[in-house]
């Protein structure tokens, strides 16, 4: 990520951050232009370029106000019913056809030995990413503030797999989904480590339409545990896919955002610019 692209994005996270802490007040353009040291002018022309819809109407789908109408709508059958409208009605993307392979019982438990695991660094709209695949599809996605060799929290995960540095056609697919081009995401495979019910969990966030939330117990009521919130909040938090499998859709019951591994700023962001791009 070059260095103006890296401070457009914490400009903009900086703005979100303010616009979120503050939505009671109703924040106008020049107070958050000015926490973000910029004209108003630049302020609104940035913001519009880089979330395709205007401080103010952003500020509309971040407020938690607009989280808790959301869930207020979405009652399960509900849920159902838009899941299936946007796979079938408006030509835009609301949900990924990802296919998920677990590993093996003998790769989940030993650390990935005798796998090649290649990962590569690009850019996303929230700041860097590090991408990493096996030969069955992408096993690691990750916001990274700046590029290292193989980063930790991903060797602790494979702690006996061989690593190299190159970018494969699972991760140029996977990437698409940060782009206005979505042609490639049927293409997507994810080969992850997890245990049947993490899995379960994963699956199920894909489920969740992009633009809209869901919360913790009804993940668990999907899944046929409706009382293992505090296990899928569990599962959600190993997520080892980030973005692509969308736990940042997921958040609490009365409407707050809830925890993030990758910073509650980012997926407040997140969920702003996807109600950005599907509302266009």
């Amino acid at each position: 990520m070059n260095n103006q692209h890296q401070q457009n994005y914490y400009r903009i996270a900086e703005a979100i951050e303010y616009i979120r802490s503050n939505f009671r007040r109703q924040p106008g353009l020049d107070e958050v232009a000015a926490q973000v040291h910029l004209s108003p002018f630049h302020f609104q022309r940035l913001f519009s370029e880089w979330a395709g819809t205007t401080p103010k109407k952003f500020l509309q789908y971040i407020s938690l106000e607009h989280a808790k109408q959301l869930l207020k709508e979405q009652q399960a059958t509900l849920f159902d019913t838009a899941f299936e409208t946007g796979l079938s009605g408006t030509g835009r993307l609301h949900d990924l056809f990802v296919g998920i392979e677990g590993m093996t019982p003998a790769e989940y438990k030993n650390g990935g030995k005798n796998l090649l695991i290649s990962y590569s660094f690009a850019e996303s709209p929230f700041g860097n990413v590090v991408v990493a695949s096996t030969s069955k599809g992408v096993c690691y996605m990750a916001f990274v503030e700046e590029e290292k060799a193989v980063p930790e929290d991903l060797k602790r995960r494979f702690p006996r797999a061989v690593y190299q540095m190159k970018s494969d056609l699972n991760q140029q697919n996977a990437l698409s989904i940060f782009q206005s081009d979505w042609s490639r995401l049927s293409d997507i495979k994810l080969h992850l480590k997890g245990t049947p019910f993490q899995l379960k969990v994963w699956e199920a966030l894909l489920k969740i339409p992009m633009g809209k939330l869901s919360t913790y117990g009804r993940i668990a009521a999907q899944i046929g545990n409706a009382g293992a919130s505090r296990a899928v909040g569990t599962a959600i938090g190993s997520n080892p896919v980030s973005f692509l499998i969308p736990c940042h859709r997921v958040i609490q019951s009365s409407g707050n955002m809830g925890g993030y591994m990758w910073g509650t700023t980012r997926k407040t962001v997140m969920i702003g610019w996807e109600n950005a791009q599907t509302d266009r």
